[in-house]
């Protein structure tokens, strides 16, 4: 009763934390809408953590015994994912628009449909969850490894200017959370990618200490070394003026709360 009672602290401390890390990107938002337009800023950030938040939702709707907190949270990211999708993609340029849209229909609706059909048709029982589990997990180690190329700038540019350390800290914070959360209620799904984001929000403080005192502006060639590596590269957006969407780094996180 007493470790029940114990997860349950966690679970919600988890909640809170995971929700001021989905909100984050709000700012951003209020930027694109009141300038009716995306700048350089991506969608993929945002439609990876949607589709985290989906997978760990259908995992836990699966899994029922112990799954409320992880329900609740979940639920939250999907909407709130859909939300800033749908106001990335009204205000978008027509190619961003276009690749945003055929990203989603191939990674968020064609991955969820294989997630769904192998979960329910080639796998039964116990072994069906297990399965979907290791998917979340690799989903979530994927994106917890996100922050390692602007890890990388940091160290090239000697300055932290496009790593916010509260978001690191509350990232690193979460992490704990979900973490005892996930060994208190036995569920290594749920514990072992928060091992990793522990680990990569106490580099990535580590680095905000080294450098904190560096270079106080960067060079061009420094700022277009951190350009290079937005999260949108891997699929790249193109858009139609000359901002460079650097403020879209304070959202690296993917905001995947477990």
């Amino acid at each position: 009763m007493a470790t029940l009672s114990l997860a349950v602290i966690f679970g919600i401390l988890g909640n809170i934390i995971s929700l001021m890390v989905y909100l984050a990107p709000l700012p951003t938002f209020h930027r694109i809408y009141k300038k009716k337009a995306t700048e350089g800023f991506g969608s993929l950030p945002y439609l990876m953590a949607l589709l985290s938040s989906t997978l760990w939702l259908y995992y836990a709707l699966l899994k029922r015994h112990d799954a409320v907190l992880l329900i609740s949270i979940n639920s939250f990211g999907c909407v709130i994912e859909l939300i800033y999708i749908v106001i990335f993609i009204t205000y978008a340029h027509k190619d961003s628009r276009n690749l945003t849209i055929k990203i989603f229909v191939a990674m968020n609706m064609g991955g969820l449909a294989v997630a769904l059909c192998v979960s329910n048709f080639a796998l039964h029982g116990p072994r069906r969850l297990k399965v979907l589990g290791w998917i979340c997990v690799s989903v979530s180690v994927f994106v917890f490894a996100s922050p390692l190329s602007i890890m990388a700038q940091v160290c090239k540019t000697k300055s932290v200017q496009f790593m916010p350390i509260n978001l690191s800290f509350f990232l690193t914070f979460s992490a704990i959370m979900w973490f005892a959360y996930g060994l208190l209620i036995h569920d290594l799904c749920v514990a072992i990618p928060n091992v990793v984001g522990f680990i990569l929000g106490i580099l990535q403080m580590v680095l905000y200490c080294i450098y904190r005192n560096g270079e106080k502006g960067v060079t061009e060639q420094a700022l277009e070394a951190v350009r290079v590596v937005n999260p949108s590269e891997v699929f790249p957006i193109p858009e139609d003026d000359n901002s460079n969407g650097l403020q879209d780094h304070q959202d690296k996180t993917l905001d995947c709360p477990v």
